[in-house]
């Protein structure tokens, strides 16, 4: 048996842990899948399990993971990976409850103090502040959320000539909070989820003036450095290059104009903004070349000196200063770990780009980060560099060597941006629903101008900055940027540049993953294998079909699917869930035009009928107290709280509340009715949850 398993495998029967040992190059990079999986069963699981649970699998795991240490035969793979599941699922529910922190339970308007501990830019354009140290009024202090995120949607001149917001800066405002909502639709991305892993408790807004209680003494140093750095950026090149150049060194996008985001997502370069592992490893790599090339040149140093190490070390410090003044977020923090891990593959005498080295980065990134699984961040990042190691791999640097000098850059350029862009495109698809038919041309354009300009006169600058001296290096810096937006501008100017796609069904994207995972890992003649599930989670997202209606989880938005679109019963309010709803259904025209497609309205009571059923939505309290009956409806939505009725079915804040945002199916017996919760709730699903103190 163990024979038919090394052969599948494509590596050759051993003995043990050393057989394990000397095909660690293989099966390493299989560790953080088979973590990862353990990971997402615990976001999978419809209950929360208890902490002795956790506890349990924790222990057993490692347990399986020592036995199969010990165990004297090429099975020891099998309890290896029972063990990596069972850690993954205990490491994620541990970290669920160690950020564990109140939530409100309910809808809150009144004064809001706190510190600010972070400045940036809602999508629609209204500065937003993150607060922690709260103190909101009526509230005890257990109950009291960690942190929350309030949108500022005044006048922004009356803003301005009141107080400027600081890093540090305590604040005191009137505003309106909410607890975070959960996924607009079931299979949604749950917004409940990712608000508990960031500790924030409560999002809203106010539209009065924030005003200063006291400002900032000690603390956030390097917060108030990047903001300072930001602005100090924006000074020497004012508009939209500026706000560029300062999202690009320091992470702060506070100043940056949705039109030019949007550009930039339609144009597939909106990865250039983010501060990853393109700008962690464009800014490491010319570290490292400068410090090399600097130590070859003297005689001493040349042959003397670890000229490789030394520029390792020197690289390596130059990304931590970058992750530290950048914010240090999950995206940055993983970037980090990713050329940590290679620099540190150079300091070892290993080979810097590998499997191995990408296998360690994720399962890091993992063990301190488990929720990161989910985000589109993490999944794009690591399949892209997975894909470009194997596929680099496997064209041989050798070929590569071979070419004239002057083709080997264009055709190394043009093989990593279409792999990458291969290996990203279906996650880019599934979270983001548009799918960029120019963005490989985008890239090809203005990938060599981040590259061999914008970074190293971003190292310039800074490096420059203490004596004053930056301003030309930042000049030239915005060379390169104004290059790149046109290039945005252009590509997403074209005709057809964005292409609307249709949300996949739940099991689709896990299909897809297990296929690529197998075609890029496996060793043997099994990696072909792959090709079934990338097969059967290409055709089931072709055959994907959307909910016949969609009911918001407050009942105050209800989507019915026509044959021209989704048909909106509102014009205006709840523009979030509208807006996703029409991007999971892949289709194009806002919020207005939807509501246009609803075929009849009147007044507060708005009717629209398909073969089969009849739907009436009820909008208000007062226009709830109206209603007789079922209304000839067969299902009443109500955006207030209504008495059950016989013969239609009733969907209400009091029964919303239970199932969450509903979708409902045609089904050979009626509708089928699928809710956004489960029976029983997670940690992240729970009311005005206390930390136990």
């Amino acid at each position: 048996m163990g024979a038919r398993i090394s052969r599948l495998l494509g590596v050759p029967a051993g003995r043990g842990l050393s057989a394990l040992r000397r095909q660690r190059g293989h099966l390493f990079p299989w560790v953080p899948v088979c973590f990862g999986l353990g990971i997402a069963l615990y976001f999978a699981l419809p209950f929360e399990p208890v902490p002795e649970a956790l506890l349990f699998s924790a222990l057993m795991g490692g347990g399986l993971f020592l036995l199969c240490l010990r165990m004297a035969s090429d099975l020891s793979v099998l309890p290896l990976v029972c063990g990596l599941v069972l850690l993954g699922l205990a490491v994620a529910g541990g970290r669920a409850h160690l950020v564990a922190a109140p939530q409100l339970a309910g809808r809150y308007y009144g004064p809001i103090e706190g510190r600010v501990v972070q400045i940036d830019r809602a999508r629609s354009d209204a500065l937003r502040l993150t607060l922690d140290d709260l103190r909101l009024q009526g509230l005890p202090t257990g109950d009291q959320p960690r942190r929350v995120r309030i949108a500022l949607h005044g006048d922004p001149d009356v803003q301005a000539r009141v107080l400027q917001p600081a890093p540090g800066q305590r604040v005191m405002l009137t505003g309106h909070l909410l607890p975070p909502g959960g996924p607009v639709e079931p299979g949604g991305f749950d917004f409940r989820r990712h608000a508990w892993f960031h500790e924030l408790g409560g999002v809203g807004y106010t539209r009065t003036p924030v005003l200063l209680l006291a400002s900032p003494e000690h603390g956030q140093y390097l917060f108030r450095t990047r903001m300072a750095l930001s602005r100090h950026v924006q000074a020497h090149l004012p508009g939209e290059i500026g706000a560029f150049a300062a999202a690009l060194m320091t992470g702060d996008r506070s100043a940056m104009g949705q039109d030019t985001l949007e550009a930039l997502r339609h144009s597939n370069l909106a990865h250039l903004l983010a501060i990853s592992g393109l700008h962690m490893g464009l800014l490491a790599g010319f570290v490292f070349a400068a410090l090399r090339i600097a130590l070859l040149l003297p005689r001493r140093s040349r042959h003397h000196w670890p000229g490789k190490k030394i520029a390792a070390v020197g690289a390596l410090l130059a990304a931590a200063a970058y992750m530290a003044l950048s914010g240090g977020n999950v995206a940055t923090q993983r970037a980090f770990i990713m050329v940590a891990v290679m620099l540190g593959a150079v300091l070892a005498d290993l080979r810097a780009l590998s499997l191995r080295a990408v296998a360690l980065a994720a399962l890091i990134v993992l063990t301190l980060r488990p929720e990161a699984l989910l985000g589109p961040g993490f999944q794009m990042s690591f399949a892209a560099t997975t894909a470009l190691v194997r596929v680099f791999e496997s064209a041989g640097s050798g070929r590569l060597m071979r070419l004239a000098p002057v083709v080997r850059p264009l055709v190394t350029l043009l093989l990593s941006s279409a792999t990458a862009s291969l290996a990203t495109a279906p996650f880019s698809m599934a979270h983001f629903n548009i799918l960029s038919r120019y963005g490989l041309l985008a890239n090809l354009l203005a990938v060599p101008a981040m590259g061999l300009v914008a970074v190293p006169m971003a190292v310039l600058s800074a490096l420059l900055l203490p004596l004053g001296l930056d301003g030309l290096a930042l000049q030239g810096m915005a060379l390169a940027l104004r290059w790149i937006l046109a290039v945005a501008e252009r590509v997403s100017a074209l005709q057809g540049a964005v292409v609307p796609v249709v949300a996949p069904a739940p099991a689709v994207l896990p299909l897809l993953v297990a296929g690529g995972l197998l075609v890029l890992l496996w060793q043997g003649r099994g990696r072909w294998m792959g090709a079934v599930p990338l097969l059967v989670g290409a055709f089931l997202w072709m055959e994907t079909v959307r909910p016949v209606l969609l009911i918001s989880e407050t009942g105050r938005l209800v989507g019915l699917m026509t044959e021209e679109g989704r048909a909106l019963s509102r014009s205006v309010g709840s523009g979030f869930v509208a807006e996703s709803w029409l991007e999971n259904d892949g289709q194009a025209g806002g919020q207005p035009a939807a509501a246009a497609l609803w075929p009849v309205s009147e007044s507060k009571l708005r009717r629209a009928a398909t073969a089969d059923q009849q739907i009436v939505h009820v909008i208000g309290a007062r226009e709830a107290q109206k209603v007789t009956g079922c209304a000839g409806a067969t299902i009443l939505v109500s955006s207030a709280p209504m008495p059950r009725r016989e013969g239609c079915m009733v969907f209400d804040p009091v029964g919303l509340q239970v199932t969450g945002a509903v979708a409902l199916y045609e089904a050979p017996g009626g509708m089928r009715v699928e809710a956004a919760k489960g029976p029983s709730a997670r940690l992240w699903q729970s009311p005005a949850v206390r930390r136990d103190q």
